[in-house]
C-alpha cells in the first residue's frame, strides 16, 4: 500500500475522468486517475463531429488530448490498471487495482463509465477475437477487401459500419428493427454508402466457425438463406453498467444499475461523487460533452466537500 494520500483518486479515465482530473488539479487537489485505458472508450470512437470547438476529430485524438492537458495540469494518471476493490477506511478511502495496489484518498470520483453489451449468443466467446470483435476502429485494418456486418442501430453501429466500408468490401448493418436509431446524419451517410446494405428486423442467434468466423446464423431469412457468410462481425449493441464498485461502497443506484447523483454529482455517500455514462446525470444523455460537464461538477463539488463547505447553487 502506498503511503501517499491522495485529495481526490477518480476512477476510470474516460472524457468524465479527464475532465474532473483537470479541475481538480486547478484546484490544487492532489489528483490520481486510475484506468485501464486513457480515454476510455473515447479511444475506440471513429469520428467525434459533434464536441464544441472541433468539427471533425478521431476519438482517439481527442482522447490524447484530454490526457495530455490533464496531466500538464499536474494529474497522475495510472495507465494499464484496473481498480477492482473500493471500501472506505476511516476518515479515507481506499482503492485497490487489478495489480494489487491500494491507494487512500480523503474523496473520490467515480467515473468508471460503461462496459460493452455482448450478444450472448452461442460461438460468441469462442471467436472473439477469431473474427468477432467490439471495436472497429481498433480492428478494421484487418477485414480490408473482407466481408463484414455490424450488429446494432446506434451511433457507435452506424459510424463503425462507416469505416469498416473504408476497407472492407461489403458491410451489413443487422439490426433487430425497422428503422436505425443513430443520429440522421450518420444513418443519411451509411444509407447512400454503396458498400452498406441494412438487414432490418434481424437478430444474429448464433456465430459458427472452427478456427475462425465462417458464418452466422440469422432468426428472419436473408436472400431466402437464414446463414449469412462473413469474415468478420462486429457487436455494437450498446453499454451497460458494472456497479461492482458502487455496491462496494454502499452507493445507491437506480434500477438500471446506474449511480444516482445530485445535480452537484454528489452521491449517497459522503465524500463520493460520480459522472459520466455511469450516472443518472445529465438526463442519462451519454455524450462527450455531458461526460466532460459532469467530470467538472464533480471536482468542484469534492473541493467544496474537502474544504467543508456545502455546495450552493444560485
Amino acid at each position: 500500500m502506498s503511503s501517499d494520500v491522495y485529495d481526490v483518486v477518480v476512477v476510470g479515465a474516460g472524457p468524465a475522468g479527464l475532465t474532473a482530473a483537470i479541475y481538480a488539479s486547478r484546484l490544487k487537489l492532489r489528483t490520481l486517475v486510475v484506468g485501464a485505458i486513457p480515454g476510455g472508450l473515447l479511444t475506440e470512437a471513429y469520428i467525434i463531429e459533434n464536441y464544441p470547438g472541433f468539427k471533425s476529430i478521431r476519438g482517439f485524438e481527442l482522447a490524447s488530448r484530454m490526457v495530455e492537458h490533464a496531466r500538464e495540469c499536474g494529474a497522475e494518471i495510472l495507465e494499464g490498471q484496473k481498480v477492482v476493490k473500493a471500501r472506505r477506511a476511516g476518515e479515507l478511502f481506499e482503492v485497490e487495482t487489478d495489480w494489487g495496489e491500494v491507494y487512500r484518498s480523503r474523496a473520490l470520483i467515480l467515473a468508471y463509465g460503461l462496459k460493452r453489451r455482448k450478444l450472448g449468443v452461442p460461438g460468441e466467446e469462442k471467436l472473439a477475437g477469431r473474427g468477432v470483435s467490439y471495436c472497429a476502429v481498433c480492428d478494421a485494418p484487418l477485414f480490408k477487401g473482407k466481408v463484414v456486418a455490424v450488429v446494432g442501430g446506434s451511433d457507435s453501429a452506424v459510424t463503425g459500419a462507416l469505416q469498416l466500408a473504408e476497407v472492407a468490401e461489403r458491410v451489413y448493418i443487422i439490426y433487430r428493427r425497422g428503422k436505425l436509431r443513430a443520429e440522421p446524419v450518420w444513418v443519411e451517410r451509411a444509407l447512400s454508402n454503396p458498400k452498406i446494405e441494412v438487414i432490418y428486423n434481424t437478430n444474429v442467434v448464433e456465430i459458427v466457425g472452427e478456427e475462425k468466423l465462417d458464418h452466422v446464423i440469422l432468426d428472419s431469412p436473408y436472400k431466402g438463406s437464414r446463414e449469412l457468410k462473413l469474415d468478420g462481425l462486429f457487436v455494437e449493441i450498446g453499454f451497460e453498467p458494472d456497479p461492482t464498485l458502487a455496491r462496494q461502497l454502499g452507493v445507491e443506484l437506480d434500477e438500471e444499475g446506474l449511480i444516482k447523483v445530485s445535480p452537484d454529482c454528489s452521491t449517497s455517500v459522503p465524500g463520493v461523487f460520480a459522472a459520466g455514462d455511469a450516472t443518472t446525470g445529465s438526463n442519462k444523455l451519454r455524450q462527450v460533452v455531458t461526460s466532460a460537464a459532469e467530470g467538472a461538477i464533480a471536482a468542484e463539488s469534492a473541493y467544496l466537500y474537502l474544504a467543508g463547505q456545502k455546495v450552493e447553487r444560485r
